[in-house]
């Protein structure tokens, strides 16, 4: 996902797990590590790619966890808005649709929190721990999983430009240094491409439908576009941790690069359709070969990053009521597990 300056649970405890060198003023021992360092990120530049077994930096460990735990809890509260619309889809063919678009993101949180407990077991966390911290709302998820999806058509604008976001800034992460999460993400990114599919053809059955239907869907990109444009993160001069994950290639394309590319690919779709962009000052600017776009609100994406979004606490409400409603089944489990 994109880096929108999150903090995840593991960041004050990566810096120093324990049997590493504890940080502090430089020390007799500190030449050997900064040798170590030197060799793994000659590794990185010569595209090798870090397993997890592999001796890492405790920086670099809490980079790709951070963005890894981030993605998790994304996928999993990512599930919520268009769960909501599976009672009252318009027919039944869009609810199991529907249903089986919220179980795929729910089965991608899985595959990417098992990514996530590699790299976190040297610090002592567990997943158990990961979820803990987010349902007491002490990790962080996506921005625009605490927007509201009061239409159809919101479910519609998710599944086709959020995930189209998603599946832009995940393409880019096949091609990220650490090896694990690269893999997973080539079977995420297959199913969003279908999730995709979806969304076109909810809004464009809408857009051919009446007068009110094409205005819902109006109202929805309305609705969307300041989150959409936020899903990239900030701009990149604003994002703490932007330069060390490209210097290690955790990621390898800039927050606004990206979001260039989603205007170039999305922009042309959506105007195709006959739908006004709520941005007048969206140009594309043929000197400086970018797009041009008003003030998103940097101030309302950080009050959400802050867990101050519309609907986070709502979301994780429910999260957290289904957390406690499992729980005995994941006590059962380890004790099983224990027995064996």
């Amino acid at each position: 996902m994109a880096d929108q300056g999150m903090q995840s649970p593991a960041d004050a405890a990566a810096g120093q797990p324990a049997g590493w060198p504890p940080a502090g003023p430089a020390g007799p021992r500190d030449w050997r590590e900064e040798e170590r360092i030197a060799e793994f990120t000659a590794r990185l530049e010569r595209g090798e790619k870090v397993e997890a077994g592999d001796w890492m930096p405790s920086e670099y460990r809490r980079q790709c966890l951070r963005l890894i735990q981030t993605h998790a809890n994304s996928e999993i509260m990512g599930a919520l808005p268009e769960r909501e619309w599976i009672p009252r889809a318009p027919t039944l063919r869009r609810k199991l649709a529907l249903m089986a678009k919220v179980q795929d993101e729910v089965g991608h949180a899985q595959l990417i929190y098992r990514v996530a407990e590699d790299l976190a077991a040297p610090l002592g966390i567990t997943r158990e721990d990961m979820m803990d911290a987010l349902v007491a709302g002490k990790a962080k998820f996506h921005n625009v999983f605490s927007y509201p999806a009061p239409t159809w058509a919101d479910a519609g604008i998710i599944a086709w430009l959020v995930d189209g976001a998603a599946l832009v800034t995940q393409a880019a992460l096949l091609q990220t240094s650490y090896a694990p999460y690269a893999r997973i993400l080539r079977r995420i990114c297959a199913e969003e491409a279908i999730h995709l599919k979806h969304g076109e053809d909810i809004i464009l059955t809408l857009m051919s439908g009446t007068r009110a239907q094409q205005q819902m869907v109006q109202h929805a990109l309305n609705r969307w576009w300041r989150p959409l444009l936020h899903f990239f993160g900030p701009p990149d001069e604003m994002s703490p941790n932007l330069e060390q994950a490209m210097k290690w290639r955790i990621k390898v394309r800039t927050n606004e690069e990206l979001r260039q590319e989603f205007l170039s690919k999305y922009v042309p779709q959506i105007r195709a359709l006959g739908l006004q962009i709520p941005d007048p000052e969206l140009h594309y600017d043929e000197a400086q070969g970018r797009w041009v776009y008003g003030d998103p609100d940097w101030d309302e994406f950080w009050r959400v990053v802050k867990g101050q979004g519309p609907r986070t606490e709502a979301r994780l409400a429910i999260r957290r009521l289904s957390h406690e409603e499992s729980r005995w089944v994941r006590e059962a489990l380890a004790r099983g597990a224990a027995a064996a």
